[in-house]
């Protein structure tokens, strides 16, 4: 029979061991209800009666599958084990010091990194999908974290009259930037049928919040701003599709803009060009595909053709070098993307981040992102900035394991 001394030091070291895991468990949750945003029954009185809304969620004009078929998700399972820190970059991203004049420009453009920009478009200015957060993710420990820092502090921005979001996913909607904007800035976010609930879910102003279906359009002094069609999806937990996704153009009174955020390839690009176009600036997504998700995500090829069905004059690239969401190596979105343009005779800016480039007098194009360089593909020992940390992962093979069963 063990010593009553013994006994309580073995209780106590088993209180100790199961504490740790509490602990990093609690930290990881902190936060999460906030974060997530508004629930489904919050959301649905302001969405059930839009088009796009069909037996209780939103649905893509054509069938749109989210995740691959059962048998090939045991792959998918092996990739993310194998494959997480291919995406990182072999050196530090170099970040371009903004440099924003007093008043906008006629046609100008600033790449923040990933899909968040600043658009210039005849005299106002337009902020899209701004995240200026560390981890793209509603935990604070689990979750893609930034391969480069944000190239400007959210409080160095000048006055914007429009903020755009494309959709609620965590790398396009960030609650902590979200509450910045609202502090720093008095501009309306303009947001696609359902984001609005979130947004005023975290405090923002009901008449800071303009919700849009696809083709519905608001006016922002000289300009139109108009929600268009996207092949994508929503969701910032196991609910999905409960908010609507969406592209947008932005049309003053001497240029037009496209933003497609993110999405697939979709014959309705086509259509968007043909009523709302040309455009004299495409911002295009070109990152994070995966022929396990390949309707969801455009590849650089993909790019290329909507930029074309858009009636595009020059193409940037967005939806790339920030975060690492797939498993293609870093640099070759940019570098299948020229490869396509050129063969299509596209002209294409790849800036910085953080750089500012006048369109209609446009740089040459500068190579930043060879020297940079793709990560080697042996794992390395910090996959912090990966698709996640190895216990997400874990938990993410769990997840897609019980979908496949």
């Amino acid at each position: 029979m063990p010593s009553p001394r013994r006994t309580r030091r073995r209780l106590a070291l088993t209180a100790a061991v199961l504490a740790a895991p509490a602990g990093f468990l609690a930290r990881a949750a902190w936060g999460l209800p906030t974060a997530i945003g508004a629930g489904r029954r919050e959301i649905r009185p302001t969405v059930a009666g839009s088009p796009q809304w069909s037996d209780g969620r939103f649905r893509n004009t054509l069938p749109t599958p989210a995740l691959p078929p059962p048998n090939a998700r045991r792959g998918l399972l092996r990739q993310w084990h194998d494959d997480r820190h291919v995406g990182l970059p072999a050196r530090p991203v170099p970040l371009a010091r903004p440099e924003i004049p007093a008043e906008a420009g006629e046609l100008a453009v600033t790449w923040f990194g990933h899909s968040s920009a600043l658009l210039e478009v005849d005299g106002a200015r337009v902020l899209v999908d701004p995240v200026w957060g560390y981890r793209v993710s509603p935990s604070p420990v689990f979750g893609p974290t930034r391969l480069h820092e944000p190239p400007t502090s959210v409080d160095s921005l000048p006055r914007v009259d429009a903020i755009l979001v494309s959709h609620d996913h965590y790398d396009h909607l960030d609650l902590p930037t979200v509450r910045a904007l609202v502090e720093l800035q008095d501009a309306p976010f303009v947001v696609p049928l359902g984001v609005g609930v979130h947004l005023r879910h975290w405090g923002v102003p009901e008449d800071r919040v303009v919700e849009l279906d696809w083709d519905g359009a608001a006016t922002v002094g000289d300009l139109t701003i108009t929600c268009t069609e996207a092949r994508h999806f929503s969701g910032r937990y196991l609910t999905r599709d409960t908010t609507l996704w969406s592209s947008w153009v932005v049309a003053g009174p001497r240029h037009r803009v496209f933003f497609g955020g993110d999405t697939g390839y979709t014959p309705a690009f086509a259509g968007i060009g043909a009523r709302l176009g040309p455009f004299d600036l495409t911002l295009v997504p070109i990152g994070a595909y995966n022929d396990a998700w390949a309707h969801i995500h455009m590849d650089p090829e993909e790019a290329v053709r909507a930029h074309g069905d858009l009636g595009g004059r020059v193409l940037l690239p967005v939806h790339w070098a920030t975060f690492n969401l797939a498993f293609h190596r870093w640099a070759e979105p940019v570098e299948r993307l020229l490869a396509a343009a050129a063969r299509s005779d596209v002209q294409v800016l790849v800036p910085q981040p953080g750089q500012r480039v006048d369109v209609l007098a446009p740089p040459p194009l500068t190579d930043w992102w060879t020297a940079v360089g793709s990560a080697p593909d042996e794992p390395g020992t910090d996959d912090g900035a990966g698709v996640g940390s190895a216990v997400l992962t874990r938990l993410l093979s769990r997840l897609t394991s019980l979908l496949a069963g």
